[in-house]
């Protein structure tokens, strides 16, 4: 009884060492069929490193759902360094250089890169209250209620573009920062 009780605990030591080992190391194949053994905690550190170089804009337009899970693909393998037009060419050069790849500017696919950002601005006599721009909105630069007009947080807009398009009275343009006090007669930039 003794003997088959010790036997068991050490068949459960056993389990739970090679379960832990398992969950740290996983074995997977790259896209040419080599083996390659990932290390996740190497994984998270680098992931993080990346997420550090990125804008933190959320904008969606490297086709991911924002810059966490970019950094992720990033740091497997599945994304180009070339893929955040807000980052500019100056954010994929500083990310080549940290995955030890050749520098390249930003692939235009995933939209242009402006020499000074654009902020969203809502003619707030128009806003009919929708809320529709607030939950479209990655970093909460937009205030306001249900029913009542809405308005942008300049500091605190990304120009991500996320926030036009659900707009049911195109009442939201892109705008220079110093442009936002202007009226709607002013100089806009209609989202691409």
């Amino acid at each position: 009884m003794l003997v088959a009780l010790l036997v068991m605990a050490a068949a459960t030591l056993l389990l739970a060492t090679a379960l832990t080992l398992s969950r740290d190391r996983t074995q997977r194949n790259d896209k040419h069929g080599n083996d390659i053994i990932e290390n996740r905690y190497q994984d998270k550190a680098l992931i993080e490193q990346i997420n550090q170089l990125l804008p933190q804009t959320q904008c969606r337009r490297c086709t991911f759902a924002g810059c966490k899970p970019y950094a992720t693909a990033l740091a497997r393998g599945e994304a180009d360094i070339n893929q955040c037009p807000p980052g500019g060419d100056h954010t994929a050069w500083r990310l080549a250089q940290l995955l030890g790849k050749a520098p390249k500017p930003v692939d235009r696919q995933f939209g242009i890169v402006r020499a000074t950002p654009l902020v969203a601005w809502i003619d707030e006599p128009a806003c009919i209250g929708c809320t529709k721009c607030i939950l479209a909105c990655p970093v909460d630069a937009i205030v306001g209620a249900s029913k009542f007009m809405h308005t942008v947080i300049t500091s605190e807009c990304t120009g991500c573009e996320l926030c036009v398009a659900p707009c049911p009275v195109d009442c939201i343009v892109m705008r220079l920062p110093d442009e936002v006090h202007l009226p709607r007669t002013g100089s806009t930039v209609h989202a691409s």
